[in-house]
């Protein structure tokens, strides 16, 4: 298992590449969650039922509430929580304008498939950062699951017509393709997580080899949610 600094005495934060690199990791997935809570708000006016919608606007509050407390943490960071998200804002404003849901089930794929491929990314990142900060990502992350709800629905949604089968997997491989194009855009982008990545002298990073095994752990793991979605093939 990787070590990761600690932030007991001060220590990692007196770097501060390594603190420039924490705010903008807690920017890039506090604004990720802003877009995801304003995405899932959108889908649930397609929701078929007042159930449907309901779920909708109980997981769109998950999202906001994480919200919340990436900016709590970036405050104490003595960083300002706007200016921290700021510069990821067209990054993911771009992935989700190339990626719109234009039916119900291809916005509850993309709430699952693709939400949790940020969750997958963004908590392999997490490897590398303080106790405190890794703790926050994770237990954040794990709130926002919307496994069981999703997969029921889309399940439903193949049983009752079988030609949306072919459509939604390929609307999944779409999402995989884009999330990976921007999650590799974001780290190249910023100097202090592609530092944090490459890790130092007194910290673990990545080499060449384990960015690969990491990059295919990603795609092993959005291949189990379409397969846990019936969406396989």
């Amino acid at each position: 298992m990787t070590e990761s600094p600690t932030d007991g005495d001060g220590v990692a934060f007196s770097d501060p590449t390594y603190r420039a690199a924490v705010v903008d990791l807690l920017g890039v997935i506090a604004y990720g969650e802003i877009s995801a809570f304003e995405r899932l708000a959108e889908d649930a006016k397609l929701a078929p039922t007042l159930q449907d919608k309901v779920a909708l606007a109980t997981m769109a509050s998950a999202e906001f509430d994480n919200v919340l407390r990436f900016r709590e943490r970036l405050e104490s960071l003595g960083a300002d929580p706007f200016e921290a998200m700021a510069p990821f804002r067209q990054a993911v404003d771009s992935f989700h304008a190339h990626t719109s849901p234009s039916t119900w089930l291809e916005g509850l794929v993309k709430a699952y498939v693709g939400d949790g491929l940020a969750r997958d990314f963004y908590a392999e990142i997490a490897a590398f950062v303080d106790v405190d900060t890794r703790d926050l990502i994770l237990t954040s992350l794990e709130r926002t699951t919307h496994s069981e709800f999703v997969v029921e629905r889309v399940r439903e949604g193949i049983v009752a017509d079988h030609r949306v089968g072919g459509p939604l997997a390929l609307w999944g491989r779409r999402l995989m393709g884009e999330a990976l194009s921007q999650a590799q855009r974001v780290a190249a982008d910023r100097d202090a997580l592609s530092a944090l990545l490459a890790g130092g002298v007194d910290r673990p990073g990545l080499d060449l080899a384990a960015i690969g095994r990491m990059f295919n752990r990603l795609t092993e793991r959005h291949a189990a949610r379409m397969a846990e979605l019936g969406l396989a093939h």
